[in-house]
Formats: C-alpha cells, structure tokens, sequence
C-alpha cells in the first residue's frame, strides 16, 4: 500500500469506532489478534457488548492507560487489557468450549484475503515458512457471525478478490468486511456495498477490489467524490 493510499479514507481508529456501532447491545464478541482489538477502545456509552479472548477472559475493557498495564492481565495477542466490572478469568479448554458451543454472536477477525463467497485466508502467507491458524478456525466455524476488520489493500495487492489463493482458515464464514476504504456485505448475489468512507468512489473501491461489487440500492443514488 502507498503512502497515499493509506490517507484514504477511515484512520483505523475511526473504522473501529464504525464497526462497535454495528455491534448489538448484549452481544458476546471475540476480538481477533492486532487490529480487532482497537475496537474495544471504542463501545458506546450505555451499550453493553462483553468482549471475548480465546486464552481465557469474558468482560474486556480498553487498553489500559500508559504506565498502568498489569503483564498478567492480556489478551490472545499478549497485549495488556482492562477488564470490566463483573469480568471473568477461565482455562482455555472453557474458552473454546465457549466457541465451539455457539456461544458468541459474533468474532471481528483480520485477513490476508477474503474472496467474493466469503472464504477467509488469515493465516499464512503462500511463501512463509511459518504460520498459526490459533483460534480463527475455531471462531469462524462456531461464531453466529464473522466481520473482518483490515486495510483494503496490502502490498501484494488487493484483499478482496474471486478466489483466495493464500491457504484458507475456513470457507464461506465471511458475513462483512470493513475496511478503510468500504463496509461490504457477503450476500448469496455477490459483494453489496453497504457504505462508502468518506470522499471514498464506489469506482475507486472497485478498482481496488479483485473481485465484482455491487452498489447498494441506498447508495445509488448518491455522488460521493474523491481526488485520484
């Protein structure tokens, strides 16, 4: 991704603050390791969303405070955490009983691809010799709904695309992609989308895109410029 691709559209902070919106009070919601978790800094006030981590806590807050971070209280990603009041600690064996039993309504995921049916890549890059699937298989087969929250782009390319060719995490799990550029929906009629960033073209998402997209019917009728 260039240096002004990135200026486009939502800052990360501003897409997490989007993606908490769209999350219903009294939901269970894993958070995903590295850009997921900047959703946790953003609930709304007065809407109760229990936040999930696959090594063992129910209740997460926002990151805490510089010079306030306790090393023994951390997420999946070994991040420092908050936890909120009525909070709890459990074995991971309870965790992942917890996803594989339906439990969550839903788990907030990076990706390196995601294709035009839903199948999510985001766990190993075709050339690295190295690679941990760690919860995504699980919370993807057992969540009720899966969103991805990424970049649109990275600099192999677009994310988007009609076939992965990265080695998948599961197929066909992908409920909505928010990224920086668009909030998209995976439908049996293709890719819908919903909402366009800020000064963000639909042309200029679909050229971004390696795969065929399509206007909701609300934005239609709407012009929303950008400067290429």
């Amino acid at each position: 991704m260039s240096k002004d691709q990135e200026q486009i559209g939502w800052s990360m902070p501003e897409l997490a603050s989007r993606v908490a919106l769209d999350l219903e009070d009294g939901w269970f919601v894993n958070l995903g390791i590295g850009l997921p978790t900047l959703v946790a800094d953003y609930i709304p006030e007065g809407k109760e969303i229990i936040l999930h981590s696959e090594n063992g806590l129910l209740g997460l807050g926002p990151k805490p405070e510089s010079g306030e971070e306790d090393w023994d209280l951390v997420n999946a990603g070994k991040e420092p955490i908050t936890l909120r009041p009525g909070g709890s600690f459990f074995s991971q064996s309870e965790s992942f009983a917890m996803i594989r039993g339906g439990h969550l309504d839903a788990a907030i995921l990076g990706a390196f691809q995601v294709s035009q049916y839903g199948d999510l890549a985001s766990w190993k890059l075709p050339n690295a010799t190295l690679g941990r699937v760690g919860g995504a298989m699980d919370l993807t087969a057992g969540s009720k709904r899966v969103f991805l929250f990424m970049q649109h782009t990275s600099k192999q390319g677009p994310k988007i695309v009609e076939e992965c060719t990265y080695p998948l995490t599961t197929p066909r799990c992908v409920d909505r992609i928010y990224t920086n550029l668009a909030i998209i929906d995976v439908t049996d009629a293709g890719l819908v989308v919903l909402e366009l960033a800020p000064s963000v073209t639909f042309e200029y998402v679909q050229e971004h895109t390696a795969a065929t997209l399509k206007l909701h019917a609300s934005l239609q009728k709407e012009t929303i410029g950008v400067k290429q």
